[in-house]
């Protein structure tokens, strides 16, 4: 049985993303994402402003008069979406966890997919890989998609990448839409680097880096015992040590900088996700940037 809490949360968040998807994104989506190529449509007679490269030569030396080729566009695309469900996205500090922030995420990429009747998969992972959702259509197909994030219990705790964008190439073998949405605590920097750029040969792969404003910055409190969810790792610092609050910072602006030379030479778009600011425009800004590189 499903918690009765858990089915009201995906309701709101079907309601909240319905609306921004209607409003904003759906558009932009079908414009940024495009299909795999394009396949013959129908002849027909040639019109003036026609390229010449359409003309069908065959027809025309048939007719006796220039005819060219349509085309159009092999629209349906596969989104995948790779999320992270290790124990350091049950942190949140402000509205809500990287989890539900995930989930709501997820749901807004889900619902902008389906209304262009695009499929959508979904991998979950920590350590190992928790959960794989087969890419498919449908409003059902989605919701359960935003259920199983904020629902499931994953067994791992830790952050695997490099084994969940194997998993990606194993099940995915033709070229997919792929967001990763992770706070990306990794380990090896290297071994993610060879395996993003391989993933991003294959797929169209997005980063959305989910970031907490308590893990950059420690208010002045006093003493505090800080846990790493992930190792279980504990440290008692004093927050009214400035030096202390300070290292803090600079030690969370270096990684974040790290991650950021990281998905550029791996050639991956990177949006970065705050919790407490709007996540839509990041979204908004990632997409219209895409538009102007197309």
């Amino acid at each position: 049985m499903i918690p009765r809490e858990i089915l009201k949360k995906v309701r709101q968040i079907e309601i909240r993303t319905n609306r921004e998807v209607t409003d904003v994104l759906g558009g932009q989506y079908h414009s940024v994402f495009k299909g795999h190529g394009m396949e013959f449509e129908e002849v027909r007679e040639y019109l003036p402003g026609d390229e010449v490269r359409s003309i069908d030569w065959n027809v025309t030396a048939r007719l006796g008069h220039p005819f060219v080729k349509k085309f159009k566009e092999e629209r349906e695309l596969t989104v995948m979406l790779v999320v992270d469900v290790s124990a350091s996205g049950q942190f949140g500090s402000v509205r809500q966890t990287k989890n539900e922030l995930a989930a709501e995420l997820a749901a807004v990429l889900a619902f902008s997919a389906i209304r262009n009747n695009d499929k959508v998969g979904l991998i979950m992972f920590t350590d190992q890989i928790e959960k794989y959702v087969p890419p498919k259509k449908g409003r059902g197909h989605v919701l359960r998609v935003v259920r199983e994030i904020l629902a499931f219990q994953p067994k791992g705790r830790g952050t695997n990448l490099t084994q969940a964008l194997d998993y990606l190439n194993h099940v995915q073998t033709r070229r997919a839409v792929t967001f990763v949405l992770s706070d990306f605590q990794v380990n090896d920097e290297e071994v993610v680097r060879k395996k993003l750029r391989v993933a991003s040969k294959r797929h169209d792969v997005v980063a959305l880096s989910l970031r907490d404003p308590r893990e950059e910055e420690l208010p002045a409190v006093g003493l505090v015992e800080l846990r790493d969810a992930e190792t279980g790792e504990h440290v008692l610092v004093d927050t009214f040590d400035r030096g202390v609050r300070e290292g803090f910072t600079a030690k969370a602006r270096a990684r974040f900088e790290a991650l950021r030379r990281l998905l550029r030479s791996a050639s991956v778009d990177h949006v970065e996700i705050r919790c407490e600011a709007d996540y839509m425009l990041p979204l908004i800004k990632f997409f219209k940037m895409r538009e102007r590189r197309i």
